[in-house]
């Protein structure tokens, strides 16, 4: 496989039709990180719910599912140009309606579990088309970047967003979170018209068979489970930073984008591919057991430490990825990665109505410490997975699996 580390970022925003998708995924970003933390914050007031809030924050991920069951066929036979433009104005009028006065905490998550049913279609497209302007052999470098770039987003959002919600209002703070939808719109208009990367017109049959397809392989299924269950897991403890600090929770949550950020730098860039490759299980170890020390309550500022450390295991996620997109086909990228994004997020989405459950009846810090028990177990038994599938390794390189 290419190391993409010779690659450099400068080599990237030199390659045509990459800075408007990534000005454009930096503003969806932005806005995502503002509007999340304002309606958590908002409902949270309103109904002193752990559990609502934290589903509120990251329920659209629970509608990513459905929408990878029958749209994501989109993802290669939609037109990019027009289809994220689309995606971003949606959002747009969605978040717009979220800061309506008197609009009941019901009516909100109706709200954001529309808005995550659209949003299943927008990672196949943004990543497919990543993979169409940079090659394969860049994928890694520029989804480096993209994902340093979220982290640095979500420290800058998370840490303005939670002075903002404490200064202004939660209401006024989704308003500007609409604004940014409608600039990352704007900013995906300047792409170039390209035509679809696959022939035929989407549809739920076409869906469901390029979905079998990509899971009927072992070694996909493995690093799809991967992908999806352990971070998600993880993501479940952070849904619960609202109601484990309420005052605090920006800074949980820009400790955490700064973890991430400093993983992907790491993986992305540092690391040559033979270091690399071996530490896919190594990270998702680390992104869940600094957690599990937190239903002792440790000092807010140990606390914040913790997070920052368990984020740096994100950077798994590359690892996976770039296999990934080497074992699948061309005209199948989006769909793949779609995929990809699609069951994350919902798995994300679970894991935060898992946490949130867990946290009513206990505590939210008792449930970040049972949520990283979780994902290591799974991990455990994915890594034992991998470790029969010796013609292939599935998280593990094949020197490694065959070892074992």
């Amino acid at each position: 496989m290419p190391d993409t580390r010779r690659r450099s970022y400068a080599d990237l925003f030199r390659t045509p039709e990459f800075s408007p998708l990534f000005l454009s995924s930096s503003a969806n970003i932005a806005a995502q990180t503002l509007s999340g933390l304002a309606l958590a914050t908002l409902v949270f007031r309103a109904t002193d719910s752990p559990l609502l809030s934290a589903l509120s924050m990251f329920g659209p991920a629970l509608a990513q599912v459905l929408g990878a069951t029958l749209f994501l066929s989109g993802a290669d036979r939609l037109a990019p140009r027009t289809t994220l433009a689309g995606l971003s104005l949606a959002f747009a009028a969605a978040t717009a309606a979220l800061a309506l006065p008197g609009l009941p905490v019901w009516a909100m998550l109706v709200i954001v579990l529309a808005e995550g049913l659209i949003a299943s279609l927008g990672g196949g497209v943004r990543w497919g088309l990543l993979t169409e302007i940079l090659s394969k052999d860049g994928y890694l470098a520029g989804r480096s970047l993209f994902n340093m770039t979220s982290g640095l987003m979500q420290i800058a959002g998370y840490a303005t967003g939670g002075l903002l919600v404490v200064l202004l209002s939660p209401r006024l703070c989704l308003l500007l979170a609409a604004g940014l939808y409608g600039t990352a719109a704007a900013l995906a208009l300047r792409l170039t018209r390209r035509p679809p990367r696959a022939a035929g017109r989407p549809s739920v049959r076409a869906t469901w068979r390029a979905n079998s397809l990509l899971w009927s392989a072992r070694p996909r299924r493995h690093l799809y489970l991967a992908l999806w269950v352990p971070n998600g897991l993880v993501v479940g403890c952070e849904s619960l930073f609202v109601s484990y600090d309420p005052r605090a929770a920006g800074t949980l949550f820009a400790c955490a984008a700064l973890g991430m950020l400093a993983g992907d730098v790491t993986v992305g860039r540092l690391l040559p591919a033979r270091i690399r490759t071996r530490l896919g299980v190594p990270l998702l170890v680390l992104l869940a057991a600094p957690y599990l020390v937190l239903f002792l309550r440790p000092p807010l500022a140990l606390t914040a430490v913790l997070v920052a450390v368990a984020s740096v295991g994100f950077g798994a996620s590359l690892v996976q990825q770039e296999r990934l997109v080497a074992r699948t086909p061309e005209d199948l990228s989006g769909h793949a990665l779609g995929l990809h994004s699609a069951g994350m997020l919902t798995t994300q989405g679970l894991a935060a109505l898992l946490a949130g459950t867990v946290a009513q009846v206990s505590s939210p810090a008792t449930a970040m410490s049972v949520m990283a028990a979780g994902s290591l177990a799974v991990t455990l038994a994915l890594t034992v997975a991998s470790r029969r599938d010796a013609a292939d390794g599935g998280l593990l390189p094949t020197r490694v699996a065959r070892a074992g």
